[in-house]
């Protein structure tokens, strides 16, 4: 195993996990109200202490990259090039879907119910949805086997799914399709999930430099202006 520090600031929620080799995983998460950018670089500080380690001795560092809230992006990736530039660290690029996803099978009821297609689906703001669908494998986090869609909640594609996940299902409970299978509406991204998908990603030899980290954007606007807003484009 490596040693790797795994972030996420792409929701409401600055979440901070370390992993050593032989130790348990350090994990910070908490709602914040005004960003997370007065906590992520003094927590990241703070479990380096504890943990008695320097920077230049993390094998990676996780980052999740989005689709998520604009700002809280850009700040998780801007903080992981700062702190990975400066010792060369190879970094680990998370979805933020995929991230929730590999949650998702310590979670109650995926293990009461062992789906084999689950899609997540979380509240994109503008009243539409990030999702995506998975297929779970045997000894390895599910596998996505679709692109991430940015839809309307009328428009997720539902046939096959046997788990439902996300903040989308209480954001807009009363406009996704008739679902009948298992829901967890209350996961959410954590920097537990970013780390799970950095771990396998590393087993797999999957990393980059980071110079070629960046934010996983799929909305093309990421805000309106004030006359689209004037006229009701939102």
């Amino acid at each position: 195993m490596a040693n790797i520090l795994a972030i996420d600031t792409s929701s409401a929620w600055c979440s901070v996990a370390l992993s050593l080799e032989g130790q348990a995983v350090q994990f910070r998460h908490e709602a914040v109200t005004a960003g997370a950018s007065q906590l992520l670089l003094p927590w990241i500080e703070s479990l380096l202490n504890e943990a008695k380690i320097t920077l230049d001795q993390l094998n990676a560092i996780a980052v999740g990259i989005g689709p998520g809230a604009f700002t809280g992006v850009r700040l998780g990736v801007a903080a992981v090039q700062g702190l990975a530039v400066s010792q060369n660290i190879s970094v680990v690029p998370v979805c933020s879907l995929d991230a929730i996803a590999a949650q998702l099978l310590d979670s109650a009821v995926f293990q009461s119910s062992h789906p084999q297609r689950l899609m997540i689906a979380i509240d994109a703001r503008m009243e539409e949805v990030y999702w995506a669908s998975y297929e779970t494998q045997v000894g390895r986090l599910p596998k996505r086997i679709s692109d991430i869609q940015l839809t309307k909640p009328e428009e997720l594609k539902l046939n096959g799914i046997q788990l439902l996940a996300g903040s989308a299902l209480n954001a807009y409970s009363q406009r996704l399709p008739q679902f009948s299978g298992m829901k967890d509406p209350d996961i959410s991204i954590s920097a537990l999930g970013v780390l799970k998908c950095a771990q396998q990603s590393l087993l797999d030899g999957v990393y980059c430099e980071v110079r070629q980290l960046e934010p996983m954007y799929v909305r093309d606007k990421v805000a309106f202006t004030t006359a689209e807003r004037a006229e009701g484009k939102q």
